[in-house]
This record gives structure tokens, C-alpha cells and sequence, in this order.
């Protein structure tokens, strides 16, 4: 009974210190992106698929987060095309482990200051919805931020930079 005991409470210990790293890993990602809440501006720049060659128009995005939860608003708008604008929700999970459907893959302090965050996901992409995978990279910085989508096509060694977003932070 003594050693059922020394096991149930081991267990236990175990789950606590897990529980408490998830809940930190979680927190600082919270932190990451409350720091970049606010309003910026720039440009997006992507890869048209018919064409095969880029093209950039001006962006716009407000970043807020929701309450006290782990949800960010993120507020895209287009300034010459305002038909294309849209707010997505960004959720961070309870563990940490993923920003919305994405994997988190790493989290790296540059030596500027700034985060860069990268997350996967297995997903569909293209004129002709291939599989593939998706890589998705954050750069939070006090005065800039960036988010760049890269695309590994199943079967394909090679990445494409399939959009990138460049922004500098508004001054109020």
C-alpha cells in the first residue's frame, strides 16, 4: 500500500510540473503577441499561382487580444482593396503547443529583441489544392513585424514563399 501510495504521489508531482511548464509556455506566447498588439502598417506581398510572379499591395492590421483569453484579433485591412479585407482570430492553446491549428515548432529570442515564432501544419495549397505542408513565421519586434507563409508541396524538396506580410508600428 505504501509503495501504491510513493507512485500515486510521484504521478502526481509529475502531472503538476508538466502542467506548470504547458501553463508558462502558454503565458509567454500570450506575452509575445501582447507586446505586438496595436496598429501597423505596410504591405503584403504574394505569390500569384496563375502568373508565377508576386505581387504587393498595401496592408493594414490592428492587432488586439480578446479579454483575458488566449485569442488575438487580427485585423487586416487593405487599403486599395478594401474587398479583400478580413479579421482572423488567432488562439494560442492552453498547453502552448499550438497557435490555432499549427504546430509550434519553435520560439527563438533574436539577438535584436525581436521573437520569431514558427509553426507547421499539414494542409492543402494552391490553384489545385495539393497537399502540402504549411509553415507559418512571426517576427515580433517593437517597431516592426512581419509574418511570412512558406509551402513545402508533398513529393517537393524545395519551400515557396507563398506571402509575406512587413509591417512597421503606427505612432499614436
Amino acid at each position: 500500500m505504501k509503495q501504491l501510495t510513493n507512485i500515486l504521489l510521484i504521478g502526481f508531482f509529475l502531472l503538476t510540473v508538466i502542467l506548470m511548464q504547458a501553463q508558462k509556455k502558454s503565458n509567454r506566447l500570450i506575452n509575445d503577441f501582447m507586446k505586438v498588439e496595436g496598429n501597423w502598417t505596410g504591405q503584403l506581398t504574394y505569390l500569384d499561382y496563375s502568373s508565377g510572379k508576386p505581387y504587393t499591395m498595401s496592408a493594414d492590421l490592428e492587432i488586439k487580444r480578446i479579454s483575458n483569453t488566449h485569442e488575438f484579433l487580427f485585423v487586416h485591412t487593405y487599403p486599395k482593396e478594401k474587398s479583400a479585407n478580413k479579421t482572423d482570430t488567432l488562439s494560442i492553446s492552453k498547453d502552448g503547443q499550438y497557435i490555432g491549428k499549427e504546430k509550434l515548432v519553435s520560439r527563438t529570442e533574436l539577438s535584436n529583441g525581436d521573437i520569431r515564432i514558427i509553426t507547421e501544419k499539414e494542409g492543402k495549397d494552391g490553384n489545385d489544392g495539393k497537399k502540402s505542408t504549411i509553415r507559418q513565421t512571426y517576427i515580433l519586434g517593437n517597431t516592426s513585424l512581419s509574418t511570412q507563409k512558406d509551402v513545402l508541396f508533398s513529393g517537393e524538396t524545395a519551400w515557396i514563399k507563398r506571402h509575406e506580410y512587413v509591417y512597421k508600428k503606427q505612432r499614436n
